[in-house]
């Protein structure tokens, strides 16, 4: 995957001195790389049934609803509290500095469904963990969690135990 690596910018001391930020923005500005980055993310899912695709706000929405067109699934946004217009369920996270919430439309998902949730980045795991749990008041299946990009380092994948996840460009530190 150095094709992506080449097309991810690397932002130093963003947002905040120390952070390097990856800029997925030069690869989808590319569309082969676009294209390419999307079928790699799907392809584990491929034939798994996967009934529901959930994209975490916001970056999650711009890979999870081409994905769920490859893997002819709906798409469900799961978004930051006080952004979505009808009834919601909530579930609550911890961030390094605070809380947040993530919220879903009370009538996104039936138990029955098996949902495949997608985002841009795999950090500390905290929101994909939030984002799995939310599924679960459902008592939908969680397929598993896809994103393009893995930090490694921060241990995100300890805060999914039990749960299938799939990256497809890891970066270790360097």
């Amino acid at each position: 995957m150095d094709s992506f690596r080449v097309l991810i910018r690397d932002v130093p001391d963003f947002p905040e001195p120390g952070i390097t930020y990856r800029d997925i923005t030069p690869l989808l500005a590319d569309a082969a790389a676009f294209r390419a980055a999307l079928d790699a993310i799907a392809k584990p899912f491929v034939g798994q049934q996967v009934t529901t695709v959930v994209g975490i706000e916001a970056r999650g929405f711009i890979f999870g609803a081409p994905i769920a067109t490859r893997l002819n699934a709906g798409f469900i946004p799961v978004r930051k509290s006080g952004k979505l217009p009808w009834q919601v369920a909530t579930q609550s996270y911890t961030l390094e500095y605070g809380t947040g919430e993530l919220e879903m439309h009370r009538d996104a998902l039936a138990s029955s469904d098996s949902v495949l949730i997608v985002d841009d980045v795999l950090a500390t795991g905290g929101t994909a963990r939030a984002a799995v749990e939310l599924v679960e008041q459902f008592g939908a299946n969680v397929v598993g969690v896809a994103v393009l990009i893995e930090l490694d380092p921060l241990k995100g994948r300890g805060n999914l135990a039990g749960v299938e996840v799939h990256s497809v460009v890891h970066y270790d530190g360097s």
